[in-house]
């Protein structure tokens, strides 16, 4: 078997994804994380592309969290059982980038910091949150209508299920009632997070703000 290390800041972040993918295939990985004020700028110039996370494997760097993830989902089986269903996991990861990215970000890089009754957070979310959250969450609430499974895809557990629920387990702790609207989506992040592998790898995991 590969030797895995993955390198990341300390926090969950970006890295939390390729992490609940080796809890779920129960694989062994070393879990680097660096300080991003002392540590980051002397590994920096080492990595390919100059950011994290990064992972190695077997003494070799591949960067780009997605690239980890479909590689490691390809080999323990959390891809899709068909060339169709991969796909569709694919589409599903690369619609969240593109509303995570986009100007949802706006309203979240706010909120996940705000003090309580911060006006400039609550216009953010008036013109960016709720109308992003909208056009994405009514997206998965038809996927997983159309399924039927609890999954988003298929019938089983894939990478795009952990990435979904880590970020709506994250939004419903930070802004309580924002996702009501969306009920089958609160469901699947909880029947996901619950996975034995994954609820032991949650229960365990360093405890970060973010």
């Amino acid at each position: 078997m590969p030797k895995y290390t993955l390198h990341y800041f300390q926090m969950r972040g970006l890295g939390e994804l390729c992490r609940q993918i080796f809890a779920l295939a129960e694989v062994e990985f070393e879990d680097k994380r660096y300080e991003m004020e002392k540590e980051w700028p002397a590994f920096k110039s080492q990595t390919p592309f100059g950011q994290l996370p990064v992972l190695e494997v077997d003494g070799k760097f591949i960067p780009q969290l997605y690239a980890h993830c479909r590689m490691l989902a390809t080999q323990y089986g959390f891809a899709g059982k068909t060339p169709f269903d991969a796909a569709w996991v694919d589409a599903i990861a690369d619609q969240h980038k593109d509303f995570y990215w986009g100007d949802f970000k706006k309203f979240w890089w706010r909120a996940l910091d705000a003090a309580e009754g911060d006006l400039v957070m609550e216009e953010l979310k008036l013109k960016f949150g709720i109308p992003e959250r909208d056009k994405f969450f009514t997206i998965i609430e038809k996927k997983l209508k159309e399924t039927g499974t609890g999954f988003l895809v298929g019938d089983s557990v894939t990478w795009a299920d952990l990435l979904i629920s880590e970020h709506v387990s994250v939004i419903v702790r930070v802004c309580p009632g924002f996702l009501d609207a969306f009920p089958l989506t609160k469901a699947h992040a909880v029947k996901i997070q619950s996975i034995p592998q994954i609820a032991k790898w949650i229960e365990r995991r360093p405890v970060t703000a973010h």
